[in-house]
């Protein structure tokens, strides 16, 4: 049986969690021209880090119910009973807690607050309502997904810029075709449980349609910090090669009914997004050594 310890990291999602934190660290640094100040840099790491851990914990603890029938969650650690209620509430508390206060005292009270939003609005309205309410719950509820970018941005400079909404602009029309890819592959589960995913709702055809259709859009939108002059070059030539492999593989989805693409597509999906915030990392750090 796991540790404890292992359980409990379990429940922050940390691959995630990760990602979460990675494209935050990724806005402090696009948010100056240099390097962003270090205080900034490792307390808003910190303080966004264990508020996204947060959510994911109070996430499993409200969907412990539907986790129990689904095969790809009935093995964590509340429903297989390795954890107990009271033991996760407690802990997903003290997460955000510790997480508040770090960015109020070491950070800004903006990012505090923003924070504080994005976890609400991703472990109760997106969880609670949303996800059980709309086939277009991931669409809407997506915002919260979508805010580690300005997170990161206000940490360093205690405002929100509309390159900051950019980068969050990117990420929230990734997050449909991203994860109605799983919801295809998981549609059975989803229908198990009376959660009213789009391909549950509407067929997998449907959605299909739909991925090829927000990766367009994608495509149009991570355009953007090019033509607004965030980035240049580099950052151009490695998005379109990643957009060039998104919208191949949502063709594919289109025209080969094979059970395996969509979870190859939502695999695609999350290196895309990881290394499309490298390039912008990249193209920034190429412009200092230019400057």
């Amino acid at each position: 049986m796991p540790s404890k310890a292992s359980q409990y990291y379990e429940l922050c999602k940390p691959r995630v969690v990760m990602l979460i934190v990675f494209t935050a660290v990724v806005g402090m640094v696009l948010s100056v021209p240099g390097w962003p100040p270090l205080g900034a840099l490792i307390f808003g790491t910190i303080g966004i880090g264990l508020a996204a851990s947060s959510a994911a914990a109070i996430n499993h603890l409200l969907d412990q119910r539907i986790d129990a029938v689904m095969a790809r969650t009935r093995n964590r650690p509340l429903p297989s009973g390795q954890l107990q209620v009271g033991q996760v509430l407690t802990f997903a508390l003290i997460l955000c807690v510790i997480s508040m206060t770090v960015l109020v005292v070491w950070v800004n009270t903006l990012t505090a607050v923003l924070t504080f939003l994005s976890l609400i609005g991703y472990a109760i309205i997106y969880t609670v309502w949303l996800k059980r309410a709309t086939p277009q719950n991931i669409v809407i509820g997506g915002a919260a997904g979508a805010a580690p970018p300005v997170l990161g941005w206000t940490a360093v400079t205690g405002s929100i810029d509309p390159n900051a909404l950019v980068l969050f602009l990117i990420i929230y029309v990734w997050t449909p075709p991203h994860f109605w890819a799983l919801a295809i592959h998981r549609r059975h589960d989803y229908a198990a449980v009376d959660i009213p995913m789009l391909p549950v709702t509407h067929g997998p055809r449907f959605t299909r349609w739909h991925i090829l259709f927000y990766t367009i859009l994608l495509v149009l939108v991570t355009t953007m910090p090019y033509l607004t002059g965030m980035s240049d070059m580099l950052y151009l030539a490695g998005v379109t090669v990643l957009n060039l492999g998104f919208l191949w593989y949502a063709y594919r989805l289109l025209s080969d009914n094979d059970e395996r693409l969509p979870m190859q597509t939502f695999g695609y999906s999350v290196i895309y997004l990881m290394v499309l915030f490298i390039f912008l990392l990249a193209d920034h750090f190429l412009q200092m050594i230019m400057r």
